[in-house]
């Protein structure tokens, strides 16, 4: 097998060598690290190495001056040819090539400019973006009222604030003033205007019949407290259906979906949102709700991890802690299991986490018969086509059942029983001829 046939993420192989794969080196060491193999042809074909004592001095020395980093430089023989191996581990300070930075994305080599270079040299700094100061702001950016409504909120996680009656000394002790000056969270979290500053720092809201038909939709904008509560304001009063009850003489009005899950939602989507990108969006469509939000999850969490115990890895550190002394968040990673919980005491679909287009999406699901989460609850397709018939037409007879699946009575029964097992159906109480099933 050609050797070609191995180049990945962390190997590449080049024939001879020539100082600008110091380019190769840099994106190693910028990414997850690796080796570059000199003496191996373009067929992958080992093809072997001349002068590799003078290589072995000179590659570890240009490395060290023109990057900065000491690798591990070695000699092999491979299929009885002489190749030099140049390992390079992660690095966890930026490398730059010649004032260029690079990473390695798969078998090929990248250059990392805008927008995504700003991400990467944050992320290999010791600071998260939302720790620097905002150059252009000062504290006539800053809303006493939101200070004010912190206050009360937080006077149970931080009993001094109540003596604290001094803004300046409040903002220090919350770490969000470093030298007299904002840190861009003193914006976001009580800034009047922090769109001045950071233009995506909005929310925007649809209402879709499709993902092409939109109805209606609004930017919600502010500081990070006000976004929170003028999207749920919103969503009671134009976007979402509430169901009126009563319990005694008290009126109770509860949204479609639950709002301790939508809430919790929202303030992890401020939170942990990449802010260099764009703005967070909440698609509300007759069957679901999606909120996508802008950054990926840390590298070792999974989506599957969301839904059970894991640690908290906030993106932005220091709203995380006010929102957290706020009294609005726990620090322990459930705020995915709350919104999980919720849902299911509602007794709505599980919501679905979802890596896309550069960030994470939640599906909220109004409706728990359809076709998707049937399937998603071990129902075989002659149970799923049964349930979508009674939620259609209200009912389903043990008969009913065996004609529209073409199957045996036996079939039907064992299949009925095990809906029944499930808490999907129920019986209707009557029995022989007469009997049939409804929704449970």
């Amino acid at each position: 097998m050609p050797l070609k046939s191995l180049e990945s993420q962390n190997i590449e192989f080049k024939s001879i060598w020539r100082d600008d794969y110091l380019k190769v080196i840099c994106a190693f060491v910028n990414a997850d690290g690796g080796k570059l193999i000199i003496g191996i042809d373009d067929k992958g074909i080992p093809i072997g190495v001349e002068n590799t004592k003078k290589l072995l001095e000179d590659v570890p020395n240009k490395i060290k001056d023109i990057l900065g980093i000491i690798p591990k430089v070695i000699t092999e023989r491979k299929k009885g040819k002489n190749t030099l191996i140049i390992e390079v581990k992660p690095s966890y300070a930026p490398i730059s090539y010649h004032g260029r930075y690079f990473v390695r994305s798969g078998s090929t080599i990248q250059e990392l400019k805008g927008k995504e270079l700003t991400k990467f040299l944050i992320a290999k700094s010791d600071r998260d973006w939302d720790e620097y100061v905002e150059e252009k702001g000062s504290i006539d950016d800053i809303d006493i009222k939101t200070v004010k409504k912190f206050r009360e909120l937080a006077i149970k996680r931080l009993p001094f604030v109540k003596e604290e009656k001094d803004n300046l000394k409040l903002l220090q002790k919350l770490n969000v003033l470093e030298n007299g000056k904002l840190k861009r969270a003193a914006i976001l979290l009580f800034g009047k205007n922090p769109k001045r500053f950071y233009t995506s720092a909005f929310i925007k809201i649809g209402k879709f019949l499709t993902d092409t038909d939109i109805v209606s939709s609004d930017d919600v904008e502010g500081n990070l407290f006000e976004q929170v509560e003028k999207v749920i304001e919103l969503l009671r009063a134009k976007y979402l259906i509430s169901e009126i009850r009563f319990e005694g003489i008290y009126r109770k009005e509860a949204l479609e979906y639950p709002e301790e899950a939508l809430r919790e939602a929202i303030i992890n989507a401020v939170i942990h949102r990449d802010y260099i990108g764009a703005h967070t969006q909440l698609k509300i469509y007759p069957d679901k709700l999606i909120l996508w939000n802008e950054g990926a999850l840390p590298k070792d969490i999974k989506i599957a991890d969301l839904k059970k115990s894991h640690p908290s890895r906030p993106r932005n550190e220091l709203l995380a802690d006010v929102f957290f002394k706020a009294g609005l968040i726990e620090t322990w990673g459930r705020g995915t299991i709350k919104i999980t919980n919720e849902c299911k005491k509602a007794g709505l679909p599980e919501p679905e986490f979802k890596e896309e287009c550069g960030g994470l999406s939640i599906y909220f699901y109004k409706d728990i018969y359809t076709d998707e989460h049937l399937r998603k609850m071990g129902l075989n397709v002659r149970q799923v086509k049964a349930v979508l018939y009674v939620k259609e037409k209200g009912k389903i007879t043990n008969k009913e059942y065996q004609g529209l699946n073409k199957c045996s009575r036996n079939t039907a029964t064992n299949d009925l029983r095990k809906l029944i097992q499930k808490g999907i159906i129920k019986e209707s109480g009557k029995k022989g001829a007469g009997a049939f099933y409804v929704i449970a």
